[in-house]
């Protein structure tokens, strides 16, 4: 789908993916992808290939990827591994290029904004507050809560109702198709960015507007 802008009067609130969106941490993902590959004796992979193929719900993901299921114990195992690879490589990570300042810029046009991440909560919440963030957001949410689809959906509406938001006038900007299928699920709208974990195609799948970064969004929702 060729990029799309919206109708300004329709949208007042932003709800911002963290990871791969406002965060660039694709090379930190991928590095953490390969320690589970080392462990359970899969060759490592390349970028291009993990955007073709990574999704939620993450246990069929890394499955596939490794070539077999997961026995008793292992999921756990993988998710240590993980998460000790990902947080190593986690300081090299910097903002997505135009953020903040793009946050001021919603801001300024008389948007506000909130922050959604599936990332665990108690890592999330510090972690936007180093990064000086947390002042740009009406509320500030991570993984809070276990779903069975392993969806954003049921965070999304959450999320909203404890700010008392119409989903209507809502637009989660993220950068993989789960984003997509939570605001839809939640009544909301959705816009795709291009620079996080998956493919652009598989995003334009999704139907939703796909743009190239946090910028272009922001560009596409006011219009200019």
């Amino acid at each position: 789908m060729a990029e799309t802008t919206f109708d300004r009067r329709d949208i007042t609130h932003i709800v911002w993916d963290w990871n791969g969106t406002l965060l660039d941490d694709n090379h930190a993902n991928l590095a953490a992808v390969n320690a589970v590959c080392a462990r359970f004796g899969r060759a490592p992979v390349e970028m291009e290939y993990w955007r073709s193929v990574f999704r939620r719900p993450l246990i069929p993901c890394y499955e596939d990827l490794l070539g077999r299921p997961f026995e008793d114990g292992e999921w756990e195992e993988a998710e240590v591994l993980y998460d000790r690879s990902y947080l190593e490589h986690l300081p090299g990570c910097a903002l997505a290029d135009g953020v903040p300042d793009v946050l001021h810029d919603w801001t300024g046009s008389g948007g506000s904004q909130s922050l959604l991440s599936m990332a665990s909560h108690d890592h999330l919440v510090p972690l936007i507050a180093e990064r000086g963030l947390d002042g740009h957001f009406t509320r500030v949410d991570g993984r809070r809560f276990a779903t069975v689809k392993d969806s954003k959906a049921e965070h999304l509406v959450h999320h909203l109702d404890e700010q008392g938001i119409d989903p209507a006038k809502v637009v989660l900007v993220g950068d993989i198709d789960d984003d997509a299928r939570a605001a839809r699920e939640a009544g909301a709208n959705a816009l795709l960015v291009a620079s996080g974990l998956m493919a652009r195609e598989r995003l334009e799948a999704t139907g939703a507007p796909v743009v190239d970064s946090p910028v272009a969004a922001v560009a596409a929702l006011c219009g200019t």
